[in-house]
């Protein structure tokens, strides 16, 4: 796997922060390729994970890298925090399950709009969730 040259870390502490964001996930996107609907699942995907980070975690930030492995082409994100982590992951991955005001689709939406999804948390310790998209 290479990262094809092009990465970024960005702040994620408020809502100009997740805009921001969202429009270098967009612009990866389209440096690699992806058609206008894989693009808008990363940026959805995206955006759910980087409200989760600010208004569960904290705050935190995000590392954006173009990604390449076997010819294809894709963009890999990941999202960390040093927040008060996640005691069950499984739980909070089944939709309809929040600890906010939200409607609980958060992190299992993130996982079906991605090509790839991994979570790692310990409570006390913080949260990291990276995910990739393939073209």
């Amino acid at each position: 796997m290479t990262a094809g040259g092009e990465a970024l870390s960005l702040p994620l502490r408020t809502s100009e922060d997740v805009v921001r964001m969202r429009q270098a996930v967009r612009e990866l996107c389209v440096k690699q390729g992806f058609s206008l609907v894989d693009q808008t699942k990363l940026v959805t995907a995206a955006s759910e994970l980087a409200r989760n980070t600010i208004d569960y975690g904290g705050g935190g930030q995000v590392a954006a890298q173009l990604a390449t492995i076997n010819m294809r082409k894709g963009v890999r994100l990941i999202f960390s925090d040093q927040g008060p982590g996640i005691p069950d992951v499984e739980l909070a991955l089944k939709d309809g399950h929040t600890t906010g005001n939200g409607l609980g689709l958060g992190l299992g939406g993130a996982k079906r709009l991605s090509s790839e999804f991994q979570i790692e948390s310990k409570p006390g310790q913080g949260t990291r969730v990276t995910i990739a998209r393939w073209r």
